[in-house]
Protein backbone atom coordinates (compact mmCIF):
# COMPACT_ATOMS: atom_id res chain seq x y z
CA UNK A 1 0.00 0.00 0.00
CA UNK A 2 1.49 3.46 -0.71
CA UNK A 3 2.09 5.33 2.21
CA UNK A 4 0.36 8.34 1.65
CA UNK A 5 -3.00 6.45 1.37
CA UNK A 6 -1.70 4.72 4.67
CA UNK A 7 -1.44 7.35 6.62
CA UNK A 8 -4.86 9.03 5.72
CA UNK A 9 -6.69 5.87 5.91
CA UNK A 10 -5.57 6.27 9.99
CA UNK A 11 -5.95 9.91 9.51
CA UNK A 12 -9.15 10.73 7.79
CA UNK A 13 -9.28 14.35 9.42
CA UNK A 14 -6.10 14.85 7.07
CA UNK A 15 -6.15 15.92 3.69
CA UNK A 16 -3.59 14.74 0.69
CA UNK A 17 -1.95 17.77 0.74
CA UNK A 18 -1.60 17.92 4.45
CA UNK A 19 0.36 14.53 4.41
CA UNK A 20 2.23 15.33 1.53
CA UNK A 21 3.43 18.52 3.32
CA UNK A 22 4.03 16.44 6.79
CA UNK A 23 6.29 13.54 4.18
CA UNK A 24 8.32 16.60 2.58
CA UNK A 25 8.90 17.83 5.95
CA UNK A 26 10.10 14.68 7.58
CA UNK A 27 7.49 14.58 10.09
CA UNK A 28 6.45 10.87 8.75
CA UNK A 29 9.27 9.03 9.26
CA UNK A 30 8.99 4.84 7.21
CA UNK A 31 11.34 2.73 9.28
CA UNK A 32 12.92 5.61 10.98
CA UNK A 33 13.49 7.39 7.85
CA UNK A 34 12.27 10.05 5.67
CA UNK A 35 10.01 8.52 2.67
CA UNK A 36 8.04 10.05 -0.35
CA UNK A 37 4.41 10.03 -0.60
CA UNK A 38 4.64 6.89 -3.14
CA UNK A 39 6.45 4.51 -0.97
CA UNK A 40 5.34 1.17 -0.61
CA UNK A 41 4.57 -0.27 2.98
CA UNK A 42 4.52 -3.80 3.86
CA UNK A 43 3.53 -6.38 6.82
CA UNK A 44 6.19 -4.99 10.02
CA UNK A 45 6.98 -1.59 8.72
CA UNK A 46 6.95 1.04 11.41
CA UNK A 47 5.60 4.52 10.42
CA UNK A 48 6.50 7.28 12.75
CA UNK A 49 3.98 10.18 12.81
CA UNK A 50 5.25 13.03 14.60
CA UNK A 51 3.61 15.72 13.72
CA UNK A 52 -0.07 16.04 11.24
CA UNK A 53 -1.86 18.94 11.13
CA UNK A 54 -5.74 17.91 10.10
CA UNK A 55 -8.50 19.92 9.35
CA UNK A 56 -9.54 21.94 12.17
CA UNK A 57 -6.06 23.04 12.34
CA UNK A 58 -6.11 24.12 8.82
CA UNK A 59 -7.11 27.63 9.05
CA UNK A 60 -5.52 31.10 8.62
CA UNK A 61 -2.88 32.19 12.07
CA UNK A 62 -2.99 35.72 12.98
CA UNK A 63 -0.11 37.26 11.83
CA UNK A 64 -0.03 40.98 13.81
CA UNK A 65 3.41 41.55 11.90
CA UNK A 66 1.40 42.49 9.13
CA UNK A 67 -0.52 45.83 8.99
CA UNK A 68 -3.44 46.17 7.10
CA UNK A 69 -4.66 49.26 5.44
CA UNK A 70 -7.94 49.74 6.33
CA UNK A 71 -9.90 51.52 4.42
CA UNK A 72 -13.72 50.31 5.44
CA UNK A 73 -15.53 48.68 8.34
CA UNK A 74 -18.91 48.10 9.33
CA UNK A 75 -20.19 44.96 11.28
CA UNK A 76 -20.50 42.80 8.20
CA UNK A 77 -17.84 43.86 6.18
CA UNK A 78 -14.11 45.35 5.94
CA UNK A 79 -12.13 46.01 3.08
CA UNK A 80 -8.48 46.81 2.71
CA UNK A 81 -6.08 48.51 0.65
CA UNK A 82 -3.13 45.38 -0.35
CA UNK A 83 0.42 46.56 -1.23
CA UNK A 84 1.86 45.03 -4.03
CA UNK A 85 3.92 41.93 -3.12
CA UNK A 86 1.75 40.60 -0.71
CA UNK A 87 -0.14 37.44 -0.69
CA UNK A 88 -3.74 37.87 -0.14
CA UNK A 89 -3.87 34.14 1.22
CA UNK A 90 -1.74 32.05 2.27
CA UNK A 91 -1.31 28.42 1.02
CA UNK A 92 -0.93 26.90 4.12
CA UNK A 93 -1.62 27.39 7.66
CA UNK A 94 1.79 27.86 8.68
CA UNK A 95 2.90 30.61 5.93
CA UNK A 96 3.08 34.19 7.06
CA UNK A 97 3.23 37.49 5.79
CA UNK A 98 -0.37 37.46 4.26
CA UNK A 99 -3.14 40.31 4.22
CA UNK A 100 -5.59 37.14 5.49
CA UNK A 101 -3.33 36.55 8.31
CA UNK A 102 -3.43 40.34 9.25
CA UNK A 103 -6.95 40.68 8.58
CA UNK A 104 -8.00 37.63 11.04
CA UNK A 105 -4.81 39.42 13.66
CA UNK A 106 -7.43 42.67 13.24
CA UNK A 107 -10.32 40.49 13.02
CA UNK A 108 -10.36 37.22 14.94
CA UNK A 109 -14.31 36.08 13.12
CA UNK A 110 -12.53 36.47 10.06
CA UNK A 111 -10.80 32.41 10.48
CA UNK A 112 -14.03 30.84 10.71
CA UNK A 113 -15.84 32.41 8.02
CA UNK A 114 -15.82 31.13 3.91
CA UNK A 115 -16.27 27.87 2.04
CA UNK A 116 -12.46 26.51 1.78
CA UNK A 117 -9.71 26.44 4.32
CA UNK A 118 -7.42 29.46 4.44
CA UNK A 119 -10.15 32.05 2.77
CA UNK A 120 -10.54 33.99 5.89
CA UNK A 121 -13.82 35.59 4.57
CA UNK A 122 -11.75 37.14 1.11
CA UNK A 123 -14.87 37.40 -0.84
CA UNK A 124 -12.97 37.65 -3.74
CA UNK A 125 -8.97 37.98 -4.72
CA UNK A 126 -6.45 39.88 -6.92
CA UNK A 127 -2.24 38.22 -7.50
CA UNK A 128 0.66 39.17 -5.36
CA UNK A 129 1.52 41.52 -7.39
CA UNK A 130 -1.37 43.56 -8.01
CA UNK A 131 -1.94 46.51 -5.36
CA UNK A 132 -5.53 47.68 -4.02
CA UNK A 133 -8.75 46.71 -2.70
CA UNK A 134 -9.54 43.46 -1.22
CA UNK A 135 -12.96 42.97 0.59
CA UNK A 136 -13.47 41.08 3.42
CA UNK A 137 -16.86 39.47 4.93
CA UNK A 138 -16.95 39.16 8.81
CA UNK A 139 -20.38 36.97 8.79
CA UNK A 140 -21.35 33.92 6.63
CA UNK A 141 -24.91 35.78 6.29
CA UNK A 142 -22.57 38.76 4.42
CA UNK A 143 -19.95 36.14 2.78
CA UNK A 144 -22.68 34.35 0.95
CA UNK A 145 -24.46 37.76 0.01
CA UNK A 146 -20.96 39.15 -1.40
CA UNK A 147 -19.80 36.06 -3.34
CA UNK A 148 -23.74 36.03 -5.06
CA UNK A 149 -23.24 39.07 -5.98
CA UNK A 150 -19.91 38.59 -7.88
CA UNK A 151 -21.32 35.04 -9.18
CA UNK A 152 -23.92 37.37 -10.71
CA UNK A 153 -21.76 39.75 -12.24
CA UNK A 154 -23.21 42.69 -10.17
CA UNK A 155 -20.03 44.07 -8.31
CA UNK A 156 -19.01 46.75 -10.62
CA UNK A 157 -14.95 46.63 -10.04
CA UNK A 158 -12.05 49.34 -11.09
CA UNK A 159 -8.68 48.73 -12.12
CA UNK A 160 -5.82 51.77 -12.70
CA UNK A 161 -3.17 49.87 -15.23
CA UNK A 162 0.05 51.67 -16.47
CA UNK A 163 0.77 50.32 -20.26
CA UNK A 164 2.68 49.88 -22.97
CA UNK A 165 2.13 52.15 -25.53
CA UNK A 166 0.01 54.82 -27.10
CA UNK A 167 -4.17 54.19 -26.19
CA UNK A 168 -5.29 56.91 -28.05
CA UNK A 169 -9.08 56.21 -27.25
CA UNK A 170 -11.17 53.44 -25.00
CA UNK A 171 -12.03 49.72 -26.23
CA UNK A 172 -13.38 46.49 -24.88
CA UNK A 173 -11.67 43.10 -25.14
CA UNK A 174 -14.01 40.13 -25.08
CA UNK A 175 -12.55 36.55 -25.53
CA UNK A 176 -12.38 33.13 -24.44
CA UNK A 177 -9.07 32.74 -22.27
CA UNK A 178 -7.49 29.54 -20.62
CA UNK A 179 -4.76 27.75 -18.90
CA UNK A 180 -2.42 24.71 -20.34
CA UNK A 181 0.73 23.48 -18.25
CA UNK A 182 2.63 24.63 -21.53
CA UNK A 183 2.32 28.02 -20.53
CA UNK A 184 4.05 27.71 -17.50
CA UNK A 185 2.18 28.10 -14.16
CA UNK A 186 -1.12 30.22 -14.30
CA UNK A 187 -0.08 31.97 -17.61
CA UNK A 188 -3.54 32.58 -19.56
CA UNK A 189 -3.99 32.14 -23.46
CA UNK A 190 -6.58 33.29 -25.81
CA UNK A 191 -8.70 29.72 -26.03
CA UNK A 192 -8.90 29.84 -29.78
CA UNK A 193 -5.11 30.64 -30.22
CA UNK A 194 -4.07 27.44 -28.42
CA UNK A 195 -2.88 24.52 -30.51
CA UNK A 196 -5.61 21.66 -31.07
CA UNK A 197 -4.11 19.35 -28.63
CA UNK A 198 -4.08 22.22 -25.82
CA UNK A 199 -7.29 23.51 -26.59
CA UNK A 200 -8.77 19.55 -25.91
CA UNK A 201 -7.21 19.87 -22.73
CA UNK A 202 -7.87 23.13 -21.50
CA UNK A 203 -11.36 24.61 -20.10
CA UNK A 204 -12.39 27.71 -21.95
CA UNK A 205 -13.30 30.49 -19.67
CA UNK A 206 -15.51 33.83 -21.32
CA UNK A 207 -13.44 36.78 -20.05
CA UNK A 208 -14.34 40.66 -20.75
CA UNK A 209 -12.22 43.88 -20.04
CA UNK A 210 -13.43 47.60 -20.87
CA UNK A 211 -10.91 49.90 -20.37
CA UNK A 212 -9.65 54.04 -21.07
CA UNK A 213 -7.01 56.33 -21.08
CA UNK A 214 -6.63 58.48 -18.30
CA UNK A 215 -3.65 60.35 -19.64
CA UNK A 216 -0.38 59.47 -22.14
CA UNK A 217 3.10 59.88 -20.50
CA UNK A 218 5.71 58.76 -23.02
CA UNK A 219 5.43 55.32 -24.79
CA UNK A 220 3.11 54.63 -21.83
CA UNK A 221 -0.70 54.91 -20.94
CA UNK A 222 -2.79 54.86 -17.85
CA UNK A 223 -5.99 53.18 -17.94
CA UNK A 224 -9.26 53.04 -16.02
CA UNK A 225 -10.11 49.47 -15.97
CA UNK A 226 -13.57 47.80 -15.64
CA UNK A 227 -13.97 44.16 -15.66
CA UNK A 228 -17.63 42.12 -16.55
CA UNK A 229 -15.99 39.18 -15.55
CA UNK A 230 -13.84 37.41 -12.98
CA UNK A 231 -11.10 35.13 -14.66
CA UNK A 232 -7.55 34.59 -13.35
CA UNK A 233 -5.39 37.30 -14.77
CA UNK A 234 -8.31 38.18 -17.39
CA UNK A 235 -6.97 42.15 -17.07
CA UNK A 236 -3.37 41.33 -17.56
CA UNK A 237 -3.96 38.49 -20.24
CA UNK A 238 -6.38 40.66 -22.22
CA UNK A 239 -4.62 44.47 -22.22
CA UNK A 240 -1.33 41.59 -23.60
CA UNK A 241 -3.48 40.37 -26.34
CA UNK A 242 -4.66 43.97 -27.33
CA UNK A 243 -0.49 44.68 -27.68
CA UNK A 244 -0.49 46.63 -24.14
CA UNK A 245 0.55 44.71 -21.89
CA UNK A 246 0.89 45.97 -18.60
CA UNK A 247 4.41 47.26 -17.23
CA UNK A 248 6.09 45.18 -14.84
CA UNK A 249 4.26 42.48 -15.96
CA UNK A 250 7.48 39.82 -17.02
CA UNK A 251 4.73 36.76 -17.25
CA UNK A 252 2.76 38.51 -20.48
CA UNK A 253 5.48 41.33 -22.01
CA UNK A 254 5.67 43.98 -19.97
CA UNK A 255 8.83 46.22 -19.51
CA UNK A 256 10.80 47.41 -16.40
CA UNK A 257 9.06 48.78 -13.71
CA UNK A 258 11.92 50.16 -11.83
CA UNK A 259 11.02 52.88 -9.62
CA UNK A 260 7.33 52.14 -9.99
CA UNK A 261 6.72 48.83 -8.73
CA UNK A 262 8.10 46.46 -5.97
CA UNK A 263 10.36 43.55 -7.48
CA UNK A 264 8.15 41.27 -9.04
CA UNK A 265 5.00 43.24 -9.49
CA UNK A 266 3.65 45.72 -11.63
CA UNK A 267 1.56 48.47 -12.57
CA UNK A 268 -1.99 47.26 -12.08
CA UNK A 269 -4.02 48.49 -8.69
CA UNK A 270 -7.60 47.41 -7.87
CA UNK A 271 -8.69 50.93 -7.38
CA UNK A 272 -13.11 50.55 -6.39
CA UNK A 273 -15.85 48.33 -6.32
CA UNK A 274 -19.47 49.39 -6.30
CA UNK A 275 -21.91 46.90 -5.07
CA UNK A 276 -25.25 46.30 -2.73
CA UNK A 277 -24.50 45.80 1.23
CA UNK A 278 -25.26 41.83 1.53
CA UNK A 279 -27.44 42.33 4.88
CA UNK A 280 -28.75 46.09 4.15
CA UNK A 281 -28.53 46.23 0.35
CA UNK A 282 -28.03 49.74 0.52
CA UNK A 283 -25.56 51.03 -2.43
CA UNK A 284 -22.03 51.11 -1.68
CA UNK A 285 -19.00 52.69 -3.44
CA UNK A 286 -15.32 51.82 -1.71
CA UNK A 287 -12.49 52.65 -2.94
CA UNK A 288 -8.68 52.58 -2.13
CA UNK A 289 -6.26 55.48 -2.92
CA UNK A 290 -4.26 55.67 -6.41
CA UNK A 291 -0.92 53.96 -5.77
CA UNK A 292 2.32 56.22 -6.28
CA UNK A 293 2.92 55.49 -9.75
CA UNK A 294 -0.55 56.70 -10.83
CA UNK A 295 -0.73 59.07 -8.64
CA UNK A 296 2.92 60.34 -10.53
CA UNK A 297 1.30 60.07 -14.07
CA UNK A 298 -2.27 61.74 -12.49
CA UNK A 299 -1.83 63.95 -9.77
CA UNK A 300 -4.85 64.98 -9.27
CA UNK A 301 -6.46 61.26 -8.90
CA UNK A 302 -8.23 61.04 -6.14
CA UNK A 303 -9.84 57.80 -4.28
CA UNK A 304 -12.89 57.92 -2.57
CA UNK A 305 -13.74 56.19 0.58
CA UNK A 306 -17.44 55.11 0.38
CA UNK A 307 -20.71 56.31 0.25
CA UNK A 308 -24.15 55.68 -1.84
Amino acid sequence: MRLDLFIMAHFPGASRSQVRDALLRGDVLLGGRKAGKGAKIRAGDIVTVAALPEAPDNHVRPDPSVAPRIVYADADLVAADKPAGMPVQPLSADEGGTLAGGMVALYPALADVGDEPLIAGAVHRIDAGTSGLVIFALTAQSFSGMRRQFANREVAKKYLALVEGHVARGGAIACELAHTPRLGFCRMAEYAALPAPDRARARPLFAETRFRPLRQIGGRALLEVSIETGVTHQIRAQLALSGHPIVGDRTYGGGDASGLAPENCFCLHSLSARFRHPVSGEWMDIATRPPAWARQIQPHAQGQRNGN
